[in-house]
């Protein structure tokens, strides 16, 4: 472990000692973490096109991984039968590559932003098993084999399983049946034999979940399929999951053999009234004042919350340096971030390390002494 030359104190003062993005001031997340595990972030289309001002100084000197938010998912870069956009996603990877940073690719097969011509004929009919596995490959082979040897790991399939542990019914199951997975392994290994490939959900502390995502794994290796990795989605609040379910489900995780990755991780600073902590995205509940709180700015007792929880999970993560490659926060700072209209739109939160100003908060603080003591 590295020793801790700075006190939470020292650097909160220096922090309000600010008067703008000078990110060169900041200690960085990179080098606290260079040797504990790759610390990387969600980048959108206007961060990669380096039209968010106050955020490209963050990108390049705070992290060593990047992921797009949205720009490869198939109804980005694959819009229509006959067309692909790779405008986006060839900034995105110019830009890990120039920085010298581990690129993830996100995500190639999911139920949820695909549009519905790839399960349907030119008449709309729904496609039969074979048309659809060919669809997949060609899609596969197309973008992964554009970025072979550039992208260095690929999020091959995304939310696929349910918090009971059941298959989740989406059209690729419906249509291909369950070995939809494997091939879908099998073709992105095809594309690119030396990319690191993964399985990537939600709420994988459930035990549920947990059990099934193990066993997945197990059966593909056990026909020959390597996954490399195990992408544990953190959308997680500030009294749940409980460090006992994260390091219990890190170590069943683990013992797979594949790497470990953090990925999509934020905090949400929001009460949550209706006790959902997944992260499907068809899931909406009504604002109202009473779970919209902090609507003018979050109070300093938060803010310290908000700390707390980070260091707390980011120790556990230091704890198990040897199983986890990768952590990833989903976006950069506050007005990104995609829980402020999730799973209610219209709210304000606070889930990221840097607020709305692009200033680093208490939060931020705290993982980088998590990674010094």
């Amino acid at each position: 472990m590295k020793s801790n030359p700075y006190s939470f104190v020292l650097l909160t003062g220096l922090f309000m000692m600010f008067n703008g993005p000078t990110y060169g001031q900041l200690p960085r997340l990179k080098e606290a973490y260079q040797d504990i595990f790759y610390i990387g972030t969600a980048l959108n289309r206007w961060q990669i096109s380096d039209k968010d001002s106050c955020a490209s100084g963050i990108i390049t000197s705070q992290f060593s991984s990047i992921t797009p938010e949205n720009i490869l998912k198939w109804q980005f870069v694959h819009p229509k039968p006959d067309r692909y956009d790779f405008d986006a996603s060839d900034q995105f990877v110019a830009l890990g590559k120039k920085n010298g940073m581990f690129i993830v690719g996100h995500a190639l097969v999911w139920h949820a932003q695909t549009p519905r011509w790839v399960f349907q004929d030119s008449s709309g009919a729904s496609l039969d098993r074979e048309a659809l596995l060919a669809r997949m490959k060609e899609h596969i082979l197309t973008v992964v084999g554009r970025y072979k040897g550039q992208i260095n790991g690929w999020d091959v399939v995304n939310e696929a399983i349910e918090d009971d542990g059941q298959l989740r019914k989406s059209p690729w199951l419906n249509i291909i049946g369950e070995d939809y997975i494997q091939k879908a392994f099998e073709f992105a290994r095809e594309a690119d034999p030396d990319a690191e490939l993964y399985y990537n959900d939600y709420s994988m502390y459930h035990k549920g979940r947990r059990e099934r995502v193990v066993k997945l794994v197990r059966n593909l290796q056990d026909k020959g399929i390597r996954v490399d990795g195990i992408g544990l989605q953190a959308h997680w609040g500030l009294d749940y999951p409980s460090l006992d379910e994260l390091e219990t489900s890190i170590i069943a995780y683990a013992q797979t053999g594949a790497k470990v990755m953090i990925t999509e991780m934020d905090i949400s600073a929001l009460p949550n009234p209706y006790d959902y902590r997944g992260a499907d995205i068809a899931r909406r509940f009504q604002l109202s004042p009473e779970n919209n709180p902090y609507s003018d700015g979050l109070p300093d007792s938060m803010q310290v919350r908000l700390a707390e929880r980070y260091k707390e999970i980011f120790a556990l993560f230091v704890k198990h340096r040897d199983k986890i490659s990768r952590v990833t926060l989903w976006g950069i700072h506050d007005r990104q971030s995609w829980k402020n209209n999730f799973p209610i739109r219209g709210r304000t939160d606070y889930p990221l390390l840097f607020d709305r100003e692009c200033q680093p908060k208490k939060a931020f603080f705290s993982v980088i002494e998590a990674a010094q003591e």
